[in-house]
């Protein structure tokens, strides 16, 4: 057998109880949130992003968290990359946040609905420079030659947009996860870890239940 299968280590670091959940998941979702930069993790809003192609074959990535609000979760993107078409034809989407080093995650199920413009003209303004001239040489997820290909391509735009702003591209948006459903996840000795379920019900309001690890 694989030596990966010895690979084990007991979950220790805390537990997550009826008496710690918020009435909103979002609270708890700040509370977390908050408690993960506190503890010097890199890239703490990193979350995988998992979408379903026409043919129901399910993709990840990472990106960026970079709104949270009781309406949602919010991430851009290349809307010609491959998460932005399968989104849209398909809207449903689920979000992770792997945060290990306090042994928790975090799991949302919902939709995803595109920005309006002036929101994502809003966010890609504020990006420093390179990033937003980035934007504009990547048509991400489109195969390329070589990487050389790709920084001329970010060299002469560096050039082109020299003096003044960097438009924002029509092919750049964003998308608000509306979430109906999200899992806290909170690692237990002997693996018997602490799991509740946050649903959304018909009138608006959240609900609550607890999982068995």
């Amino acid at each position: 057998m694989s030596e990966l299968a010895d690979l084990r280590r007991s979950y220790t670091k805390g537990r997550l109880s009826e008496s710690d959940l918020t009435e909103s998941p979002f609270d708890l979702f700040d509370r977390w949130l908050k408690q993960v930069i506190d503890s010097g993790l890199p890239d703490p809003t990193a979350m995988t992003v998992a979408t379903v192609d026409a043919d129901g074959q399910p993709s990840q990535r990472i990106v960026l968290l970079k709104d949270v609000s009781p309406e949602g979760f919010v991430f851009f993107t290349n809307l010609g990359s491959r998460k932005a078409s399968e989104l849209a034809s398909n809207p449903k989407v689920s979000l992770h946040f792997p945060w290990y080093v306090l042994e928790r995650q975090v799991r949302v199920c919902g939709a995803a609905q595109p920005l309006s413009r002036a929101a994502v003209a809003k966010y890609f303004l504020s990006r420093p420079k390179e990033s937003q001239l980035a934007a504009w040489a990547s048509q991400q997820s489109k195969p390329i030659s070589t990487r050389e290909l790709l920084m001329t391509q970010f060299s002469q735009l560096k050039q082109k947009f020299a003096k003044g702003e960097v438009p924002v591209p029509d092919f750049w948006g964003g998308y608000l996860v509306k979430p109906h459903q999200i899992e806290f996840w909170q690692g237990g000795e002997h693996r018997m870890h602490d799991r509740f379920e946050y649903n959304l019900t018909d009138n608006g309001q959240w609900q609550t239940q607890r999982l068995m690890p």
